[in-house]
């Protein structure tokens, strides 16, 4: 399949009709290039925050309310995009208010399909900022989806840091990671994170980021970061797992390719079998010692 993968710059949208057409303009570019399926970042639906005023967005608790409020309409776009292209669609993840998780919102990302369908994955483990400033909690559990592209899953930016995570979801086929990172370092946390889990799941991983100023929201004030496809390296797959990336904070698609196939075949006979042999660490860690060298 051809994956797009988003460098998404947030833009203070004056009216809905600013939104549809800048989303319309982004799902025609990349299905025009005969991508199969899009990926947008985390928190790339913060930029929604504007429709309900310059106040609402620059208030943590405002814009997450705000962006929440839309988010019906947002998905309904975002449908009709899939079906009318033919592609499947991750669309930027959003703070969302679920009364039947709680009082405080979640991380969600949303999958939609060609055929009008669609599934949803919130975070799992929050960032600092998350925790201490915004408050924004864990959601709904991890999920796999069965597509005709094949098995995804979804690790929301920080999620694809943790291994254990990915482990839960080894049977994908391919991981997506949409993510959102003020520096460099935040971006680079993450990119690694994404190729370590497709060096140990031996799959392929897709990493979307926002990118670019956007001051007058403050979640999402400082963008780093650029469109990453990996996969394990190994057979199939190039030498330095690294399938595509874009270039550091230019807004724009990157596309890479990708076959299930060769993710079948490096899990059942790759030069290594990572995948195959995690089962074998739990009886090792149990013999680990300490050794006191003088």
């Amino acid at each position: 399949m051809k994956i797009a993968t988003a460098a998404y710059p947030l833009d203070p949208l004056q009216d809905w009709a600013a939104y549809q057409k800048k989303l319309n303009a982004w799902v025609a570019e990349a299905a025009g290039q005969g991508a199969e399926l899009l990926l947008f970042p985390e928190y790339g639906a913060m930029e929604l925050a504007m429709l309900d005023g310059p106040e609402a967005a620059a208030d943590l608790e405002g814009s997450a309310h705000a962006v929440s409020r839309w988010l019906a309409q947002v998905d309904e776009l975002h449908s009709d995009l899939a079906v009318k292209h033919g592609v499947h669609i991750c669309a930027a993840s959003a703070p969302v208010f679920d009364d039947s998780l709680g009082q405080r919102p979640v991380n969600r990302a949303r999958l939609f399909t060609p055929l009008g369908g669609c599934g949803v994955q919130d975070k799992q483990i929050m960032t600092r900022f998350e925790r201490e400033e915004w408050d924004v909690v864990p959601g709904g559990p991890l999920t796999l989806f069965d597509t005709a592209l094949g098995r995804i899953g979804i690790l929301i930016c920080y999620d694809c840091e943790f291994p254990l995570l990915a482990r839960a979801m080894s049977d994908a086929e391919l991981i997506l990671v949409p993510s959102c990172t003020e520096a460099h370092a935040g971006y680079s946390r993450v990119r690694i994170g994404a190729m370590a889990r497709a060096l140990e799941n031996q799959c392929v991983t897709a990493m979307a980021s926002t990118v670019g100023a956007a001051a007058w929201c403050p979640p999402v004030d400082e963008n780093t970061g650029m469109g990453g496809v990996f996969g394990p390296p190994d057979t199939g797959f190039p030498s330095s797992g690294v399938i595509a990336e874009g270039r550091l904070d230019q807004p724009g698609w990157t596309y890479g390719e990708a076959d299930m196939r060769a993710v079948a075949n490096v899990r059942s006979d790759g030069v290594v079998l990572n995948r195959t042999h995690w089962e074998e660490q739990p009886a090792r860690i149990a013999k680990a010692t300490n050794q006191r060298l003088r």
